[in-house]
């Protein structure tokens, strides 16, 4: 407070002072700028909380003989005093200028200093700050023999300050850790390595840990261990009992660890870059020495809001991997990542790229898929079966005697004896304990017959649980299910005396149903569970997909979501919002997600519901897409999910026709072009805020009867350029869709040429298809004497002359 008195008065001196030279000039605008920083940090400081470090390090500019006090000393140099019979006052317009430039520049350059210092403060870095007081005090103590004595009280806090500067530091290094670490994977395998080991029965496994083929593995005598199992046998449980031997027995400083459970209901998130991502996470989790590779991935991916490509995870791997002597990586149900897109088969050639460092060992768990037991040929094999052990531990001998090594059998059948009331029931039963290779479908069957014999309310909502489950795109927390089972169509809100007891929802099912307590996830008991109702849903609850389909948009079409984005869509993907409990609240999305548990679900996947149900739901569809605050609403929540990524996000202007036309929903769509027909005729060229039409999202996505749609009508511009400089043909091209190539190539609209095809190529790999080369090289405006269409056919062999160009 004292010095920004002093500085005000002396700011009003040098405005008086007579015949001002430049110097006087230059005092007067540096005193006026630090009178501004300084009134600034004052109130910075008032509002300081609990930011202990960073006011700890700015209280360091009022040590005795620090910055401060020269300034303060400065400022006295400066100002005038006369003596007078009230006391000390300002001379007022008859003041003169009586300072020499070496004295005034001595001044300037303290004041200088101090306004250095004070804009670091402002910045809120203490440890910058820190370093600057301190290299401030070391230029002050070289300056003069008067100025070092002044300052050897300073100096004696400088140890001290060092060591804060250093806490400071190591804080930020943390920080960044956790934020890269965090970035580049968001797959959370370690709630269920807990939840899984939580569940092991003392002795389970043991006969596995104590094999030679597993203790060779780990010894390192084979590189690769394969793991195959039945349906059942236990191989997700022997997969969390390795990695929790090799977390005890082999992992160190110089030895990592990485594991992956694959699963059939994550498939969106299962591709070989997502899953080298994860096991790369947590090869640097808690070795930040080794994280520089991946922190070069999130500097050059991260404000740009890209991922890295497999090739550069690959890369960063293998810098990781080359700092440790071993690297173990234990990878469960191989079979469940499917490799329709060469995920399986990409993720196995980089391991075995990796192999080759000598480095890399990989264990590896499958079901008897003929396609994953090939890969797996030459290396040694341990079959993984439910001990007898193992299974008396939690059975009786008859039950462990019929379920032949599954767990899941064992489990099944000790709940078919829950319902019976006496011994001879229970006797009875166990004798007639199917066995064989249909043993596991007549125990869902047994488990079926019990659901429908309970009360017709409980077994409704059995089946309603079962079914949300069965069709969901991704596992659902018993949350969002909760929420989903108590919305009725109709609803404009949420009753939340409606939403069922959770443990009446997993008891109803039979025992099909399970919570993982670490997760909250509520999913089916095993993989084979959901391959059952694969096979009966479909007769056993038909009306499922249209139930699911009204429930996610009559949730969508709630009130409180009418209103529309809670912010512009730039802006909700930035974090300049702050929440009401003083976090940040990402434009209002934040308070949806949490007031409204089952928005984000509902919002991303209630066309993948809808897709076979158009018709039967179409009054229900059709409102929600006319309407267009419920639609904002819900592109803004996809894009918030998606992180804006621009593959998934939805640009601000996007209606009804677009979400159709981009989902493919074609007999919407062609309901959404009558219902407009009437009132003009541009609809179907509607642009959204990226300039583009739903010709355009169709064409992307190969959604070839919607296009087949549009093509039909007179008024579509089928040649349209958005703000990207991309037309529907090339957006089909550049991913792939050859179908709708051909149909846009049959138009005598759509211009192709040298210039087109050159764009095509150079933005995609999908294009470089061969027959998508030839079929875009045939037309008769690419000239084949371009530079690109020459490197084109050399490189896929193509003829000139032939019957193709």
């Amino acid at each position: 407070m004292a010095i920004v008195k002093l500085t005000g008065t002396v700011v009003n001196y040098l405005d008086d002072v007579k015949d001002a030279p430049k110097e006087c000039e230059r005092c007067a605008i540096e005193a006026s700028n630090l009178f501004y920083l300084l009134n600034k940090l004052k109130y910075r400081l008032a509002e300081a909380g609990e930011n202990r470090s960073w006011y700890t390090a700015v209280s360091a500019l009022a040590i005795a003989g620090g910055p401060f006090d020269q300034y303060k000393s400065a400022l006295k140099q400066l100002e005038p005093k006369v003596e007078s019979g009230s006391g000390i006052t300002k001379v007022g317009k008859i003041l003169a200028w009586k300072f020499s430039k070496q004295e005034i520049n001595a001044i300037l350059l303290r004041m200088e200093r101090l306004k250095t210092l004070v804009q670091i403060a402002l910045e809120l870095d203490h440890f910058k700050l820190s370093q600057a007081i301190k290299s401030c005090v070391d230029t002050l103590h070289n300056d003069n023999q008067t100025i070092k004595e002044d300052t050897s009280e300073i100096r004696k806090a400088i140890p001290a300050l060092e060591m804060g500067a250093d806490a400071v530091q190591q804080e930020q290094t943390r920080q960044r850790h956790r934020t890269v670490t965090d970035w580049i994977s968001s797959i959370n395998f370690a709630a269920q390595q807990s939840d899984i080991i939580s569940r092991r029965q003392e002795g389970t496994g043991v006969w596995f840990t104590d094999s030679p083929v597993f203790l060779d593995w780990v010894r390192g005598s084979n590189q690769t261990l394969f793991c195959p199992g039945i349906p059942g046998a236990g191989k997700t449980m022997i997969v969390a009992i390795a990695v929790d031997h090799l977390w005890r027995h082999v992992q160190t400083q110089d030895i990592g660890v990485a594991y992956i459970y694959c699963n059939y209901k994550s498939q969106a998130d299962q591709s070989a870059a997502n899953l080298a991502a994860t096991i790369l996470q947590q090869l640097i989790q808690e070795q930040p020495s080794l994280a520089e590779p991946v922190a070069s991935l999130y500097d050059r991916h991260a404000g740009r809001k890209t991922r890295p490509s497999l090739e550069e995870i690959r890369d960063a791997m293998q810098a990781v991997v080359s700092n440790y002597a071993k690297v173990y990586v234990v990878i469960d149900a191989l079979d469940e990542c499917l490799d329709q897109d060469g995920s399986r088969s990409q993720l196995l050639s980089m391991l075995r790229e990796l192999q080759s460092t000598g480095r890399l060992f990989l264990m590896v768990t499958s079901r008897f898929i003929p396609e994953v037991v090939q890969q797996f040929s030459l290396s040694p094999m341990l079959e993984i079966r439910a001990s007898a052990f193992d299974v008396k531990s939690s059975l009786e001998h008859r039950i462990s005697t019929a379920v032949d090594g599954m767990f899941l059998l064992a489990r099944l059948h000790v709940d078919s004896l829950l319902d019976k009331c006496t011994k001879k029931k229970i006797l009875s039963t166990l004798d007639g304990l199917p066995k064989g290779s249909k043993a596991l479908d007549e125990a869902y069957n047994d488990a079926i017959q019990r659901i429908e014999g309970q009360l017709p309310e409980k077994s409704t909502q059995a089946k309603r649980v079962l079914s949300w489950i069965t069709y969901a795109q991704r596992p659902l927390s018993t949350e969002e299910l909760s929420h989903a089972l108590a919305v009725e169509v109709g609803d404009s809100e949420l009753d939340m005396d409606n939403i069922p007891d959770v443990e009446d929802m997993v008891s109803d099912c039979a025992g099909l149903v399970i919570v993982d307590d670490e997760s909250n996830i509520i999913r089916l008991v095993h993989y084979t569970t959901q391959e059952y109702f694969e096979r009966i849903r479909e007769t056993w609850n038909p009306q499922a997909q249209q139930e699911i389909a009204s429930v996610c948009l009559t949730y969508l079409s709630f009130d409180i979501f009418a209103s529309g984005a809670t912010a512009s869509y730039e802006d909700s993907a930035s974090d300049e919002h702050p929440a009401s409990d003083g976090g940040f609240d990402d434009g209002g999305i934040t308070t949806r997600i949490t007031k409204h548990p089952f928005y984000e679900y509902a919002s991303l996947n209630w066309a993948m519901h809808l897709f076979t149900v158009q018709k039967e739901i179409s009054e229900l569809a059709l409102s929600f897409l006319q309407h267009e605050g419920l639609v904002a609403s819900t592109c803004e929540m996809i894009n918030d999910i998606t992180n804006n990524y621009h593959l998934y996000s939805f640009p601000e202007g996007s209606t009804g026709l677009h979400l159709t036309a981009r989902f493919g929903l074609s007999f919407l769509f062609s309901e959404l072009l009558r219902v407009a027909s009437g009132a003009t005729s541009t609809d179907a060229n509607s642009m959204d805020g990226n300039g583009r039409t739903p010709l355009s999202w169709a064409a992307q996505r190969g959604h070839e009867a919607v296009v087949k749609l549009l093509l039909a009508r007179d008024d579509v511009e089928v040649d349209w350029e958005d703000k990207q400089g991309q037309t529907p043909l090339s957006w089909a091209a550049q991913d792939g869709h050859e179908a709708v190539v051909k149909l846009l190539l049959a138009r005598d609209d759509v211009e192709v040429d040298s210039q087109i095809v050159m764009m095509i190529f150079e933005r995609s790999y999908i294009a470089r298809d061969s027959e998508m080369v030839k079929l875009l090289l045939a037309q008769k405006e690419v000239k084949a004497d371009s530079e690109m269409v020459k490197l084109l056919l050399a490189q896929y062999d193509i003829e000139e002359d032939s019957e193709n160009v």
